[in-house]
Formats: C-alpha cells, structure tokens, sequence
C-alpha cells in the first residue's frame, strides 16, 4: 500500500526529543531532554514530510506514496523477491542505547540482508509504524533517515507504508522487495554432503557491541568497532550477487539469529549436517579484546551472537578456487569454517585439539528467553 494514514486522526504532542551522547553512535546511548519545543506529530503532515524528503523515485515506480497502492513496473525476466520484518520497542531495541537514526538503519539493514542472502538485488521499500504518544514529527523524520541511510547505497526507493497510533511503545514493519534473474536465486535447502561451509566477514561483533551497550566498559579502545557493527552492521548485497551469478553457492541464509541457529536452519531445511572448526571462526581484534577484557568466550560469542547479518553460505570443493579468485570484489573476507555432513552426523563442533561434541543452538528464539534488545 502506498504511504497513508491507519485509524483515526489523532495528533500526539510530545516533550521529548533524542540526540547523540557524543562522536559516534550509541557510544552511550541517547540523551532524553524533557520539556524541548518540537511540533506536535500530526499524521498526514508527517506523510507530506515523509514523501517530500525520502519519496523520491525513478521510472520503474508509477505511483509512489501518497495513493491507496504504490504501482511498480514489473522487470521482465526477474523473479521477484519479498521479505518483511516486524520490530517492537523493548523487543529489538531499546531508545535507552540507540538514536533514531540507528533504530531506523538497523530496521533497514535486516531486511537487505535477507535479499542479499536470496542473492539478489533490494528495490523498493515500504515502511508502516505504530507510535505511541510523545513522539514527535522530528523523532520520526530522524527514524526515516536512518532507514535511508542504509537504502540509498543500494539504491532502494520508498514507495509507502502505513502510519498508526500505539497504545504500547513504537512499532516498525518494514517490507522490502528485490529480483533476481531465475537461475540465480540463493536458497536454505541446496547444501550437499562434501559442501565446504564459509561466512563473510567476522562474528560476535554485535553481540560484544549489545554487551557493551548495556554494561560499562565502553570506553575501551575496542568498543567503538563493536558497538557500530552492532548498531550499523553491513547487508552483504554485493557479496550475495556475486555468489549467485557467479553460481558458487548452493545453498546461503543471513545470520540473523547467530551462527549456531542459523547453521541449524540451512541444514534441516537442505536434510543434512554438518561440522565446524572452531579454530577457523573468524574473529575481529576488537571481538577478542573484548572477550579477553570481560572473560568471556569468543567462541561462544560467535556461535551464539546474532545479527552480525553476516552470510552464511555453501560452496563445493571444485568451486572453492573460484570463490577466493573473486577476492576482493566481494567487498569483505570469506573463510571456510566447516564442511556439510550426512544427516545422521547432525551439528558437531570441532576444537583445536581435534575433539569433538554436539553443537548446542545458543541462538536467540523468541518466546523461549528474554529477547535481546539493541
């Protein structure tokens, strides 16, 4: 649906507005300053807003916000990818540790990751929020922002939504369309016994990044790196076009979750298991400063820790020279960490020493623990 109005017309004024503690985001969290003057938010002046700033789009979008359905030109030859995420405040994030402009970045960058995951190319946008009294027209036009910020590198355009009031804290939905040309398309289900299992990037990071949100410690030389990739972490759209138009993977899914859950997914929807080397999970210097400076397991981190939104993909042996001639044109580092076993081996884990066990899913599930918030 195009951007609009939901309900009721119900201005909400609101005494409170955020900004940056200092040089770089979240670093400790958002300031709150009561009794500041901001215009109270009004629903279709902030539509106006919305698609005076961020509606701008080109020739594939016939209608854009501000009608009942946006109307996009199909792209012969592509199949069509559709993915969404829904976030609640005190769910998956927390205005206590991130700006707007973070929330909105974050919101953004789960969803790109699941088209880069599909290997394909994101293209327009629809964003629908539920806001609770006390926000202003401001707070939200700085939400946007961020959601844009992380867009228009890959050039996706906002195409519409939906705006609603809130009993009970803010709510963003965010929907994300993108192609892919048929033969190309990256599944969960096309992992083969002999696979090699990689991850672009490194792991932990926005876990130690949450950690250190909440706790003290974030003055530590190390803290600046993790807490950015937990707060801005980065959608691999280019290192996902790159494995399925090349036709290197065989199977591929974004580590929302973390690394152990995620591997679980891949492997029960492609009838297989699988082992990893711990020794071959790639780690930042800042990751194991942390984990040095707090006692804590980087290994574990790294299993456990979600949204790196880092991908996590299958290759065979015969095409592994393939994969690292692309080198750097994957805009990040890949390592092999494992290899895709019969079902029958299930998920093991592999130390240094050689040893094996069970690999436990430590990811986070909703409904099963206290959600980790940003």
């Amino acid at each position: 649906m195009a951007l609009r109005a939901s309900g009721p017309s119900s201005p909400v004024a609101s005494t409170r507005c955020i900004e940056r503690s200092n040089g770089f985001p979240g670093a400790t969290g958002p300031r709150l300053r009561a009794g500041s003057s901001t215009k109270p938010l009004k629903e279709f002046a902030l539509i106006a807003a919305l698609s005076r700033r961020f509606g701008r789009t080109g020739r594939s979008v016939l209608r854009g916000i501000g009608d009942d359905a946006a109307i996009v030109r199909p792209s012969p030859g592509y199949l069509l990818l559709l993915t969404t995420d829904l976030l609640a405040e005190g769910i998956h994030f927390d205005l206590a540790t991130a700006t707007f402009e973070d929330i909105g970045y974050k919101a953004a960058a789960a969803n790109l990751s699941d088209i880069a995951a599909m290997g394909g190319t994101p293209q327009h946008l629809l964003v629908s929020l539920a806001i609770p009294t006390g926000y202003a027209a401001s707070d939200i036009l700085r939400l946007y922002r961020g959601v844009m910020t992380a867009c228009r590198p890959h050039g996706v355009e906002l195409i519409g939504g939906d705006t609603s009031a809130s009993q009970r804290g803010l709510f963003i939905s965010i929907t994300l369309t993108g192609l892919v040309p048929p033969k190309e398309v990256l599944t969960r289900d096309g992992a083969k016994v002999g696979d090699l299992l990689y991850v672009t990037g490194t792991l932990g990071d926005s876990r130690a990044g949450l950690h250190l949100l909440t706790a003290k410690g974030q003055a530590q030389p190390y803290a600046r790196h993790l807490i950015d990739r937990h707060l801005h972490p980065t959608p691999r759209i280019t290192a996902g076009r790159l494995l399925a138009s090349h036709g290197l993977a065989t199977a591929a899914i974004d580590l929302s979750d973390g690394l152990s859950g995620d591997l679980a997914h891949l492997c029960t929807l492609s009838g297989v298991g699988a082992e990893i080397h711990s020794d071959t999970l790639p780690l930042s210097r800042a990751c194991r400063a942390y984990a040095i400076a707090s006692r804590t397991d980087p290994i574990r981190l790294a299993l456990a820790g979600g949204e790196d939104y880092e991908l996590l993909f299958t290759v065979p042996p015969r095409s592994r020279a393939r994969l690292e001639r692309l080198g750097a044109r994957l805009g990040c580092a890949v390592s092999c960490i494992g290899t895709i076993r019969p079902k029958a081996f299930g998920l093991r884990l592999r130390n240094e020493k050689g040893s094996w066990r069970r690999l436990a899913i430590t990811s986070y599930q909703h409904f099963q623990e206290r959600p980790i918030s940003l």
